[in-house]
């Protein structure tokens, strides 16, 4: 969070805020409120207060509603009190940060209450914004989600490419296998098959925690679902969409992965007003 706050407010303030600069006097104190524009899920309100504590000590960032509830129009989410000049010079950072952390939340909540009545959890990806990995997927956990991998070291995930390299599933696997031995790892092993036919080449080899059905039909998935009978844990990923999300559910899946949680994101209209 140090990292990326900094580097934000580097990139907004260059060499300082002349504009505030200029009307500020050094004595205008005051009160300023953000403010929801829209329905949705609120997250980042942590961040919000460690990017103005950044900028200003002088600041009080009072929290009016915690990661994870619900907004709508014209409701408070916090309330500043101080100096105003660091206040508005905070001002773009902070909302560019909450706004995108809040779209990513409320999207989560609608894929999520699509899943209520089944026994499907909704994951995210790797797609995220580069360098906001970890504040997009605290965003996707306040929205009710599940993170899958954060990074290439919390999982083997063996893909298409990894298929190819290694000269076919079983190798693919036994590599991954011994690798994690020949380092003690702990970390578990998924691979990814798109037909029944490789799923049959996992069933035979084993040695693997997760299987991913990568793009492939309902009827399909429904098949391979029996097929495994509860030996690994199972994921859908490839076309997930909104409208899709029960039909996939149906086939009985434990997991639904979509890219589409963060990497196309809209972001949520919050705004911060002066008192």
């Amino acid at each position: 969070m140090q990292r990326i706050v900094s580097l934000a407010l580097e990139e907004d303030m260059g060499s300082g805020d002349i504009t505030t600069n200029a009307i500020y006097s050094g004595s205008e104190t005051g009160s300023a409120m953000l403010v929801s524009r829209e329905e949705g899920v609120l997250a980042g309100i942590g961040l919000a207060a460690f990017i103005q504590h950044v900028v200003s000590e002088e600041v009080t960032f009072e929290t009016v509603l915690q990661d994870g509830d619900r907004l709508s129009p014209g409701m408070v989410v916090a309330r500043l009190h101080g100096p105003l000049a660091p206040v508005l010079s905070a001002e773009r950072t902070l909302l560019n940060f909450l706004q995108r952390m809040c779209g990513i939340a409320s999207l989560t909540r609608r894929y999520v209450r699509e899943l209520e009545s089944t026994n499907t959890r909704i994951l995210d990806t790797r797609k995220t914004a580069p360098g906001h990995r970890h504040l997009d997927k605290l965003a996707v956990r306040a929205g009710g989600g599940t993170n899958h991998r954060m990074c290439l070291d919390d999982r083997f995930l063996i893909k298409e490419n990894h298929i190819r390299m290694a000269g076919g599933i079983g190798k693919a696997v036994d590599l991954c296998a011994s690798y994690r031995k020949r380092y003690a790892l702990k970390a578990g092993i998924e691979i990814e098959v798109t037909s029944l036919a490789e799923l049959q080449e996992v069933l035979d080899r084993g040695g693997v925690d997760y299987v991913m059905f990568d793009n492939m039909r309902l009827d399909e998935m429904r098949e391979a679902v029996r097929c495994v009978d509860g030996r690994f844990l199972t994921e859908a990923s490839g076309n997930v969409t909104l409208e899709r999300l029960r039909d996939i559910a149906g086939t009985g899946v434990d997991f639904i992965s979509a890219g589409a949680l963060t990497h196309s994101v809209k972001a949520m209209d919050i705004s911060l007003l002066l008192k």
